[in-house]
């Protein structure tokens, strides 16, 4: 059993500092990388919001200064509120206002704590991705335009093929031009010849001016890179914004074009289908093809369609400004992030899709891994003052003003007997404690002798401070029966006959019927079970018992203590201000010494 030295280093420092001061030591370090994260969240989220596109200018010391304090008055509190909330003997009241507080300053701590882990895990690679999401979105515009310009091109293919099957029918038949003509080269062959040379060039012209020009652009188009350089944040956030403009611009001009040169082609298909489309014998008649004029119309209306261009929006989401964006996401979509941090957890991150925002983003693994690592930070922080709450109750103590009160009014007592002995101890020794109450005991005035001076000054002084403490109602008479009204409920007692009662009972604590039993059961002789019983068993000692005895101890006579009052002593929160006063001297409060001289 030889466990020295120092029992053994005092079982090796609690075994390794003992478990407070490892919970308390794992509490710093989340407050400290909490306050740090939303400090940084909180810094590059202004940075970000108040950054142009062309430059990112950083704070000032001042401004950073202030953000820190705010920052960590605000962890601070954070913290002080959860504690306060698991405290021991905290009112009820008061876990309702803390609590609150706690999960309001919590949601700012992982609001800009998220923005700042979603930069560090995500930020590159979102903008990466969304860099090349829009040339994604760019190119399959462009194809979208191509596929259009092929549809085009064939309708006017098909419309030139028509036309020189309607030319040679002219050349070999006649008839072609909604007309009786013979076969052969006459008028109505040159006018068809004419509208299949007006076709002709249209396609050609289509294809040299809109076409080729265009699928050069979608082909530059393609081929341009989605990779950006950069050695700071600030040069690769410029590059970015150089290379999306590049893209978006490149895009709007690929489609202006084609919408500006299909407007043109549709004009003069449209012109040459309105010139095949007039009847014989109507003024300007060359030659009348209905098929001709209607095959016109259509490529037309396919040429004029408008390019529609949907690209998405790409952001920078690199320092501040991703920091800005992280956060402002959050908060917009705090439901799709919610609902898609459950499926993240309940399937352990095996889920193809976690939803997507308003603005039809998806949500990755990686934006909820973000939206854990500073959720798990203050999580970590609940469940170590839900571990190891504050075991000590708030201190309570009464009001300055109410302390002067009772220490002026425990003087003048003091005063008005000091030449009879009275003291602070003297009036200490009027208090007794009673099944789990407080009482403040003193004799009736008419029973203290008023030939004893010393006895008479006494009486009138504790008197007169049970009427200074009554009016403070720091003390109440005891309660009187229940009543209805001005009746009396039958059955109903006093609180003094109840306690009047305590005293004609036997007291549950004597040892007399004990000690009987076990004399007779191990065969004690008479005298020796006089010897070792008590010859009469003990009377309860209730209240009035101990009151008396207390007067007794202060020094009152035998008169002074056969007639004595009785005041419960009131409680405030658990507490009685009346003798946290009393039994305090370091609040400056006057202490009379015996003799007389104060202290």
């Amino acid at each position: 059993m030889a466990q020295s030295p120092s029992t053994l280093i005092n079982k090796a420092v609690d075994y390794i500092l003992g478990r407070n001061t490892l919970i308390g030591i794992a509490s710093f370090m989340l407050l400290i990388i909490s306050g740090y994260a939303t400090w940084h969240g909180m810094r590059d989220f202004i940075v970000g919001v108040a950054t142009t596109q062309t430059s990112a200018p950083g704070m000032s010391i001042s401004n950073d200064v202030l953000v820190i304090l705010v920052v960590c008055a605000l962890t601070f509190l954070m913290w002080l509120m959860l504690r306060e909330t698991f405290g021991a003997q905290r009112h009820f009241r008061e876990r309702l206002v803390t609590f609150p507080l706690y999960c309001f300053l919590a949601m700012w701590s992982i609001g800009f704590g998220y923005g700042f882990w979603w930069s560090l895990i995500s930020g590159e690679e979102a903008t990466r991705t969304g860099l090349a999401g829009l040339q994604e979105d760019a190119r399959d515009a462009a194809s979208v335009i191509a596929a259009r310009l092929d549809a085009v091109r064939g309708q006017l293919d098909s419309v030139v093929s028509w036309s020189d099957t309607q030319m040679t029918r002219e050349e070999t038949s006649g008839g072609s031009c909604g007309t009786a003509s013979g076969a052969g080269r006459g008028p109505l062959y040159n006018a068809r010849r004419g509208v299949r040379d007006s076709v002709t060039t249209l396609r050609n012209g289509m294809t040299r001016s809109w076409l080729e020009p265009v699928q050069a652009d979608i082909e530059n188009l393609r081929q341009a890179a989605a990779q950006f350089d950069g050695g700071t944040v600030e040069e690769r956030q410029r590059a970015f914004e150089a290379r999306a403009s590049e893209i978006r611009g490149r895009a709007r001009n690929i489609a202006a074009r084609s919408n500006q040169l299909g407007r043109s082609t549709a004009g003069e298909m449209r012109a040459l289908a309105s010139t095949v489309a007039i009847a014989p014998n109507q003024p300007g008649f060359s030659c009348y093809d209905p098929t001709l004029a209607q095959r016109l119309r259509a490529a037309a209306e396919q040429a004029e369609q408008p390019a529609e261009l949907k690209l998405r929006e790409a952001v920078f989401n690199e320092g501040p400004a991703g920091v800005a964006n992280a956060v402002k996401n959050l908060w917009k979509n705090i439901g799709a992030y919610s609902s898609g941090l459950l499926t993240y957890i309940f399937t352990a991150g095996n889920s193809g899709s976690f939803g997507r925002t308003d603005g039809g983003e998806p949500i990755t693994g990686r934006d909820l891994i973000a939206l854990l690592a500073t959720i798990g930070i203050d999580l970590g922080l609940l469940a170590l003052a839900i571990v190891n709450p504050p075991r000590e109750p708030p201190s309570i103590r009464p009001s300055g003003q109410l302390t002067r009160q009772i220490n002026d009014a425990i003087q003048t007592a003091i005063d008005r007997a000091k030449e009879a002995g009275a003291d602070r101890e003297w009036v200490r020794r009027h208090f007794v404690h009673h099944n789990k109450r407080s009482y403040f005991v003193i004799p009736n005035l008419y029973s203290c002798n008023p030939d004893d001076k010393n006895e008479a000054a006494r009486g009138v002084a504790i008197n007169q401070l049970a009427g200074v403490l009554s009016d403070l109602k720091l003390i109440n008479w005891p309660d009187p029966p229940m009543k209805i009204g001005k009746f009396r409920v039958p059955g109903s007692k006093s609180e003094l006959d109840i306690l009047k009662e305590e005293e004609s009972h036997e007291s549950t604590t004597d040892l007399t019927d004990i000690r009987l039993k076990w004399a007779k059961e191990h065969n004690f002789s008479d005298e020796e079970t006089q010897k070792y019983v008590a010859k009469h068993p003990v009377r309860n000692h209730g209240l009035f018992s101990k009151a008396e005895r207390a007067l007794q101890i202060a020094g009152w006579s035998d008169k002074a203590r056969s007639d004595l009052e009785i005041f419960r002593i009131v409680e405030i929160d658990g507490l009685t201000p009346l003798l946290m006063v009393l039994n305090d001297t370091s609040d400056g409060a006057t202490a009379a010494k015996p003799n007389g001289t104060q202290t």
